[in-house]
């Protein structure tokens, strides 16, 4: 049985909301035309400039074979300062950026976001 308290409680201190593959998709691409990233930083990232929202692997990894299969970014391998084994490093293609811009307006427009998305740094 639910209480008042238990209702109260829940927002005061909401779980993380897990995106799905669509969210993924626009936020990869967000970090990305920022950034060349890897798995796990675009995890980290995430929960470190949205603290309320969680990515998984399943998810991401997802997101990232979608995006790679349609060409809209590629990988390579490159080691990482302080980590052991090389990662899987993953970039726009050139020719994508202008799409992807409209990708991570929508994940900037979703998220509410505080952070000052890349097309507003350059202008």
């Amino acid at each position: 049985m639910t209480t008042f308290e238990e209702i109260h409680q829940f927002f005061r201190n909401p779980p993380p909301f897990y995106l799905n593959k669509e969210l993924a998709v626009c936020y990869v691409v967000a970090v990305l035309l920022r950034q060349d990233s890897y798995g796990t930083e675009l995890i980290s990232l995430l929960e470190h400039e949205y603290p309320t929202y969680r990515l998984s692997d399943t998810v991401l990894y997802g997101a990232l074979k979608f995006l790679e299969d349609k060409s809209a970014i590629a990988g390579y391998w490159k080691k990482v300062e302080g980590r052991g084994r090389p990662r899987r490093m993953y970039q726009i293609v050139p020719e994508w950026k202008s799409q992807a811009q409209e990708f991570a307006r929508l994940w900037y427009d979703y998220a509410g976001n505080s952070v000052v998305s890349p097309s507003q740094a350059q202008g």
